[in-house]
């Protein structure tokens, strides 16, 4: 995905590219020759750039894409981690994962594009962001059982709450992957569009995200994450809490006096 013109953001490997642009904080996954599986320098890098995108004032919503016709394939066994020896495994694995934790905990709005198919590992990267639009062509493929692992990047906690623990395990041991349309029915995609369209759709979603109210959609986030995890007596008065802050913050204000212009008219 070629993004308008803007700032590059150093990931520390091509792998790897960043870029704001238009209020917009770009990480695409950039081994289309290998389906972007995930290589070693890419565990660092997509942490580098979401840590840089929740620090930056620019940065109103962070797209997460690939080039070419998949958006990734999981990890590449060729590769493997570049973590060999480093003691725990499970401990390393969980290290590597942190990616999928940092996309739901981060303040910003995330998308997911998918020009292609997302499998295993690169399922979990997907499923991390808030939203997701995809191509027609996009599929989800868990990819695990195949090679008999049971597995991991948050796979299955994160089709769990999406799907409800019956179809999310029909889904795990099967073989069979979910088609774009699927997708959509079931609530795993927002959107669906023509593949030729999706680097337009998703570019302008996330620009529209971007130049909302920032602060009152991090908050949002905060009352739906409450809402997984959290009876309705225990996360109302969080979510008034928030209701009350936002409220007070300027860009309210600033909203309310648009609104009253626009009534005046």
């Amino acid at each position: 995905m070629t993004t308008p013109s803007g700032r590059e953001v150093d990931s520390g490997t091509d792998t790897v590219l960043g870029r704001v642009a238009e209020g917009v904080g770009v990480i695409e996954l950039n081994r289309p020759d290998s389906r972007n599986a995930l290589h070693p320098d890419m565990y660092d890098a997509i942490p580098r750039l979401i840590e840089a995108y929740d620090r930056d004032g620019e940065v109103g919503c962070v797209l997460v894409t690939a080039a070419g016709p998949a958006f990734c394939a999981g990890g590449d066994v060729r590769q493997g981690t570049g973590r060999r020896g480093d003691g725990d495994e499970a401990a390393v694995l969980t290290r590597l994962a942190r990616m999928v934790v940092m996309l739901r905990e981060s303040p910003k709005i995330s998308i997911a594009a998918l020009p292609g198919p997302a499998v295993g590992a690169g399922l979990g990267l997907a499923l991390a962001a808030d939203l997701r639009i995809a191509a027609a062509s996009a599929t989800l493929i868990g990819g695990w059982s195949r090679l008999a692992f049971s597995g991991d990047f948050g796979g299955a906690w994160l089709l769990t709450r999406m799907l409800g623990p019956a179809r999310a395990l029909e889904f795990l041991i099967g073989t069979e992957p979910i088609d774009a349309g699927a997708g959509e029915r079931l609530g795993l995609f927002n959107r669906v569009v023509a593949d030729d369209r999706l680097h337009d759709a998703a570019l302008s979603w996330a620009r529209e995200i971007a130049a909302g109210p920032r602060g009152a959609y991090a908050l949002m986030k905060e009352n739906v994450r409450d809402a997984q995890a959290m009876g309705l007596r225990e996360a109302l008065p969080r979510e008034s809490e928030r209701m009350v802050r936002s409220g007070r913050s300027r860009e309210h204000r600033e909203a309310l006096r648009r609104w009253g212009a626009g009534r005046r008219r």
